[in-house]
Formats: structure tokens, C-alpha cells, sequence
């Protein structure tokens, strides 16, 4: 009898070492603002990460893992970014991490990860500093940079507004600075004193800080208004302008725009507003590309509102970890760093590439215009806000080898990531 219960043990134990044991999840972690000035651009993050993870896990996982998101609010604020992104590898063993909207943020966060042999890949983070003066091996950019955004953008203002003169408000931060330097290169609008601006703080700004900005650039004499602000400040300002009556008087210009900030601004304020963006939903649509046209009508379907850049962004991110963890054949960081550098892609838009120089994702950047609000109501889902006016593709728009080393030069940084 004893012996018959041992046999029988002996097979059931022989059965579940036989069976398949369920493989444990692949985790990456999103680190990005739920509160703060930037949280709808970090809603539109975690709706397009959460709906990348949910089609590669239907569709089998990474190399037969199922992906797990795991998620951290970073409020915009860079020291919480880096304890967030500590936090997600040492206690919950991400296989990367990636997130932004503040650049800031951005880079005290893919330092925590380098230092733990971590990637990490920028969504929204404009400022030239993220994979130039403070770039390492470890940091991947997804969208484009403020260079990048002002030479597109200037090119168009060049023609289109020539000889005017500008005014600047600006948020007083890395990417505020970098993109107004890089804008008043491109735009032949160095000389501040024809050419006037004011920053306003970051990121404490408060109505008063931007109504005297506003008031400055009105009698300034200004004809064009660059607002280097994001998210709620640049929906506050811009509103202000409208109600002090600017938009009447002067081109407002927003560097770097995205489809929520519009949305918060609303359709009249919007109307006729200059802007870049590395992708709009309708992009994929006016220009033919397929698989971008499939992720917006995914994404809308599914949340019933469109697809910004930031949701594309995230999206794009996480596929194209999967992708390098699936040509490498492993999830190590230097195997990643390998397959990722140098590595070109299609997905939502046209070619772009992972520049193994910085680590730059070189792609075409488009310049947008706010659309009449009888127009933005009848597209779809009344979020047809931009008319795409110009593009430039990634090749002419990114520095060139030399202008980034002469970068990291007057840093004082190695002229090779580190």
C-alpha cells in the first residue's frame, strides 16, 4: 500500500515537472506625470503605452513573455523622476524604462538608469541637452529635439515671415533655453535687443508671471509671439493672450504644440496658431502610411478621443523594444544598445533611425497650423486641429555629426557617449 502511494506520488510529481511552468512577466516601467502642469500629456502617454502593451500580449508577448507595465508618477519633478526610475529597477526588476514630458525629468531619470544598467527612452523631452550635452549610452530618444523643431519651423517662418519682428516668453528651464536659442538661430533672430524676450518661472508661473510677460511683448512692438511654454502654462498664456487681445496684433508661434494642448486652449484660440510636432494623427492619412492610420483608429476606438504625440510616442516606444529585444535575442541592456544604435524603422510615420552617434531618433519633423474651429468640429471627433503646412525630413533636420560634438565641446563632455 505504501509502495503504491509512493508510485503514485512519485508520477504526479513527474507530470508537473513535465508540464509548461507559466514564464514570468517581461516588466517595463512608464515613468510619467499624472499630476503637474504636464498630466494630460502623461494621460496620453500611459493610453498609448497601455495599448501597445495590450496588442503585443494578444498577439504572444516578447519572445513569449507577456509584458507588464508598471507605472510611477514623476508630478514633473526631476528628483521624483530619478527616485521613480530607482525604484522601478531595484525593487520590480524593469527591463526598461521610459517616460518625459519634462526634459528635466528626462534627464536625472536616464541617469538613475544608466547607473543601473538600465536604457531609457525619452518620450517628450525637447531639450537638445537629453542626447546632446547630457547624453550617455543609456539614453534613447524617441521624438525629435528642439534643434530639430526650430530648423523645421524656421525654415517655414523664413519665408513666410520675413523681416518681422519677434518677441519671446519662455519657460526658465533646460528645454525653454534650448529651444529659444535653437529658434532664434534658425530664424536669423539672435540680436535681443531687436528682438526681445523674457522667461517666466518653471515651474512655479503663476497668471500674474505671464500676463506681464504679455504685457511686455504687447508693447514691445513685436509682430511675432514665441511662446516657448508646454502644457497648462502654454494653455494659461495663450488664453491670456487672447482675452489681452494679442492674437489680433502679432503670429503666435508655439515650438513645440501637441494635440491636448490645443484641446485645453480650445478651437477659437487655437485658430491660427504656428507650431511643430514630430507626429500628428493626421499625418498618417495625408501622407499614406498605413500603420499609422491602424494605431489611430485603434486608439480612438478604444478611448474615444485622438491619438497626440505623446501617445504616439509611447506607443512607438514600446514596439520598438520588443524589436530589439527580438533581433538581439536577449533583454541584456548592452545587446539592446547594439541592436538599437543605428538601427532604421517604419511604424507610425515615415523612416526613421536611432542615430548611434547620440542616440537621437532622426525623423521628419512637421510644422502645423491651428485650424478655424468650424473645421476643427467637423473632423473626427472634433479633433481635427491642425492643418500640416511644411515638413522637413530627419536627415536635414537633425545636427550634423560636427554641430553635436561642437555641443559636447562647450560642455566640456567626451565627444563619444559615455
Amino acid at each position: 500500500m505504501i509502495r503504491r502511494k509512493t508510485i503514485v506520488i512519485s508520477g504526479l510529481l513527474l507530470l508537473l515537472a513535465a508540464a509548461p511552468v507559466a514564464a514570468e512577466t517581461l516588466k517595463i516601467g512608464l515613468n510619467y506625470p499624472q499630476t503637474g502642469r504636464y498630466k494630460d500629456q502623461g494621460l496620453q502617454q500611459r493610453l498609448g503605452a497601455f495599448l501597445a502593451v495590450d496588442e503585443i500580449n494578444a498577439a504572444g508577448g516578447i519572445r513569449g513573455q507577456q509584458v507588464e507595465l508598471v507605472i510611477r508618477n514623476t508630478g514633473g519633478d526631476p528628483d521624483r523622476g530619478a527616485k521613480n526610475t530607482a525604484d522601478l529597477i531595484d525593487n520590480h526588476n524593469v527591463g526598461m524604462v521610459f517616460g518625459g514630458v519634462s526634459s528635466a525629468v528626462a534627464i536625472s531619470s536616464g541617469l538613475a538608469a544608466k547607473a543601473r544598467d538600465r536604457l531609457y527612452f525619452g518620450t517628450l523631452t525637447y531639450s537638445n541637452a537629453t542626447t546632446g550635452s547630457a547624453g550617455h549610452t543609456h539614453m534613447f530618444r524617441e521624438s525629435y529635439n528642439a534643434w530639430m523643431a526650430a530648423k523645421a519651423l524656421s525654415q517655414y517662418l523664413s519665408t513666410e515671415l520675413a523681416n518681422k519682428k519677434y518677441f519671446y516668453i519662455t519657460a526658465d528651464y533646460t528645454w525653454g533655453w534650448s529651444t529659444e536659442k535653437s529658434v532664434r538661430k534658425f530664424s536669423n533672430t539672435k540680436d535681443a535687443n531687436a528682438h526681445p524676450g523674457v522667461t517666466t518661472p518653471f515651474p512655479q508661473a503663476y497668471i500674474a508671471d505671464f500676463k506681464n510677460a504679455l504685457e511686455q511683448a504687447d508693447q514691445s512692438g513685436a509682430e511675432v509671439l514665441v511662446m516657448v511654454l508646454f502644457g497648462d502654462d502654454m494653455v494659461r498664456a495663450i488664453t491670456l493672450a487672447y482675452e489681452m487681445g494679442l492674437k489680433d496684433k502679432m503670429q503666435i508661434v508655439v515650438p513645440n504644440i501637441t494635440l491636448g494642448m490645443a484641446r485645453q486652449a480650445g478651437q477659437t484660440i487655437m485658430e491660427g496658431v504656428i507650431g511643430a510636432s514630430p507626429w500628428v494623427w493626421q499625418a498618417p492619412f495625408q501622407f499614406g502610411y498605413e500603420r499609422g492610420q491602424e494605431f489611430v483608429k485603434s486608439f480612438s476606438s478604444r478611448y474615444e478621443i485622438m491619438p497626440s504625440t505623446a501617445a504616439a510616442s509611447a506607443y512607438s516606444i514600446v514596439y520598438q523594444y520588443k524589436d530589439a529585444v527580438e533581433r538581439a535575442g536577449s533583454t541584456t541592456t548592452a545587446a539592446l544598445i547594439r541592436a538599437l544604435e543605428g538601427h532604421s524603422y517604419t511604424l507610425l510615420k515615415d523612416e526613421q533611425t536611432w542615430r548611434a552617434l547620440d542616440h537621437q531618433n532622426q525623423q521628419t519633423v512637421y510644422v502645423v497650423k491651428s485650424k478655424p474651429r468650424d473645421q476643427v468640429m467637423a473632423g473626427e471627433l472634433g479633433n481635427d486641429y491642425f492643418e500640416i503646412i511644411s515638413h522637413l525630413e530627419g536627415a536635414t533636420a537633425i545636427q550634423t555629426p560636427d554641430e553635436w560634438r561642437q555641443e559636447r565641446r562647450e560642455a566640456g563632455k567626451p565627444l563619444t557617449l559615455q
